[in-house]
């Protein structure tokens, strides 16, 4: 998985009902893209991150942002 800054990583929720969970990608910690990724919530938290095999990354345009 390689992901950049501005770039969504979506985890899918894991029982029926259960939103899927959006977070933005603040920073790339790994090298090339790859993981851990500081990421931004909806709230405003802040964390790292190591997605799993149920996240994918929404790669974002320019003009998207």
């Amino acid at each position: 998985m390689r992901a950049k800054k501005g770039d969504r990583l979506v985890q899918h929720g894991r029982v029926v009902g259960q939103h899927d969970h959006v977070v933005e990608v603040v920073e790339v910690l790994g090298p090339e893209g790859n993981p851990p990724y500081r990421v931004r919530a909806e709230n405003g938290h802040e964390t790292i991150m190591s997605p799993g095999p149920d996240c994918l990354v929404d790669h974002r345009k320019e003009d998207q942002r």
